[in-house]
């Protein structure tokens, strides 16, 4: 053999190992981007999950206000009630 074809025979193993090395260079790159896109992701979605609980807190406080209105509602009713039967009591 001869020296240039014995030294393109002794290269073959490091173009090899250079070819892996850039693959797995942009493969490291795709996944730092995927990850950014995942942490932007993380993100919005805590953004959104923080307003759906600030939603559902507010729904909850409407509820209970509703409520202590509708037992109000009951209350007054029956005074009102009390008080039509008293004034027919009168008879004036």
């Amino acid at each position: 053999m001869s020296r240039a074809a014995t030294r393109s025979t002794e290269l073959e193993p490091i173009d090899r190992l250079e070819e892996k090395v850039k693959a797995l260079v942009g493969m490291i790159g795709r996944l730092k981007a995927e990850q950014a896109r995942s942490n932007e992701e993380n993100v919005r979605l805590s953004r959104e999950l923080e307003a759906a609980r600030a939603r559902l807190t507010d729904s909850e406080e409407g509820l209970a206000e509703v409520s202590a209105l509708r037992m109000e509602r009951e209350t007054i009713r029956g005074r009102v009630s009390d008080m039509l039967q008293q004034l027919e009591g009168l008879s004036l």
